[in-house]
């Protein structure tokens, strides 16, 4: 009997050993992975020790377009106030911001990149295509991922680019389109305004893109400098070209003077602007009856506030429980979007175990397709040569009543033409 109780308890002991080492693994097995037991490797911007993940931003937080920057910052934080309080990424790593001004001056992106690039994970926001443009070459050569605040259809194909939203040249496609077919533009003499360089050319080729697939002709093209002090011969330009519909692609601050300047003149054409030439505050200037009449906004997303969209109420709650003093902005939507697509990463990089450059590069190959509860299009993600922004954009006209005066006039419209851009391969 005794001989058959210790043969019984031998069996249970090798049972429950099996079992030990089919839980516990060995140190090895988990180097650099994560399955909840284990932490992962330490990685530059990333202490597993402390649980934090460090992330970098570079944005225009005094001058000019800091009326883009700062809301744009404002929406970045309350997103990851929202993860934090949550535990984390994955439930247990806290996110720390490292924000730096660029004044929206390339040479100056280049500087910040610079001072903090060794110690970030990644750059949740890298805000301009002049900026984007300036950095994108040592964002190659140091292996990093940044999310640029910039819409350019180039960024589609860049690997260490985490971009969100429909492209600036998808906007102007589907505003051209919107015009000729509904929003009566047909016969109209059509003329550009852009700013000189690679942000206005990115807008630029999309109205060229549309004129030649809906058949109609640029009369002429406007050009200033960014943050120009007078649009004077802009203007005259526009109105001695006779031009009727304007496409603007500007940044707000220049948006006002264009306007303003217009305004003085007796030159109302209609104006139809892509996403960064507008600002809540333009809707409360001494411009809001122009703007009213004559001015649409090509974009994307809702109106602040609106209930069918299925992500407006919590990101609204978030705003109250993390930033009351924040008021109702269009930038600030594009921060907690961009913010949500980082963080849709980082999870995938815990998961796969890697939170080093390459490991962030790789979680982007496998993460799928980045949601946003209806606030941004889906975008699929994939290997660079695979992905797949939003060929959707909403179009808005001015409406001082609302919250940040617009008020959507076609939401989610995608047209023909845009279903047939095509992305170029990174340079």
């Amino acid at each position: 009997m005794k001989r058959k109780n210790l043969r019984w308890l031998s069996a249970v002991l090798s049972v429950v050993a099996l079992l030990g080492a089919a839980c516990g693994g060995s140190d090895d097995d988990d180097a650099g992975g994560d399955n909840g037991n284990k932490t992962l490797q330490a990685a530059p911007g990333f202490d597993p020790a402390a649980g934090v993940i460090r992330l970098g931003v570079i944005s225009p937080l005094t001058g000019p377009v800091a009326a883009i920057g700062v809301p744009l910052t404002a929406g970045n934080r309350v997103w990851f106030d929202h993860i934090n309080a949550q535990g984390g990424i994955a439930g247990k790593y806290k996110i720390e911001l490292d924000a730096k001004d660029s004044q929206y001056i390339p040479q100056n992106a280049i500087q910040r990149y610079n001072e903090i690039k060794n110690n970030v994970v990644m750059f949740a926001q890298l805000l301009g295509t002049p900026s984007t443009n300036a950095v994108l070459p040592q964002l190659k050569t140091d292996n990093i991922v940044a999310s640029p605040a910039s819409l350019d259809a180039e960024w589609v194909r860049q690997p260490n680019l985490l971009p969100i939203g429909g492209p600036y040249q998808i906007q102007m496609i589907n505003a051209a389109d919107w015009l000729m077919k509904e929003g009566g533009g047909q016969g109209k003499t059509i003329c550009t305004m852009t700013q000189d360089d690679v942000y206005g050319q990115a807008g630029q080729q999309g109205v060229d893109f549309a004129a030649k697939e809906l058949n109609f002709t640029v009369k002429t093209q406007a050009k200033f400098k960014g943050s120009a002090p007078d649009f004077t011969a802009q203007v005259q330009q526009l109105k001695g070209a006779g031009c009727q519909v304007v496409f603007l692609v500007s940044t707000p601050t220049d948006t006002g003077k264009a306007l303003g300047t217009a305004a003085q003149q007796g030159f109302a054409p209609q104006w139809i602007g892509q996403s960064p030439s507008y600002i809540g505050a333009l809707a409360q200037s001494a411009l809001k009856d122009y703007l009213a009449r004559t001015f649409y906004l090509a974009g994307e997303g809702s109106e602040w506030g609106d209930p069918a969209v299925p992500g407006m109420k919590p990101m609204l709650d978030r705003l109250r429980d993390y930033q009351p003093s924040q008021q109702p902005d269009y930038y600030f939507a594009f921060g907690y979007n961009q913010a949500r697509a980082v963080t849709q990463v980082l999870e995938k990089a815990v998961e796969l175990g890697d939170l080093g450059r390459e490991g962030i590069k790789r979680a982007m190959e496998q993460v799928g397709t980045l949601t946003f509860d209806g606030l941004s299009g889906d975008y699929k993600y994939g290997p660079a040569a695979e992905r797949e922004p939003p060929r959707t954009s909403t179009l808005f006209k001015i409406n001082p009543d609302k919250p940040i005066g617009i008020e959507r006039v076609k939401y989610d419209y995608t047209s023909d033409a845009a279903k047939k851009y095509t992305f170029a391969e990174a340079k």
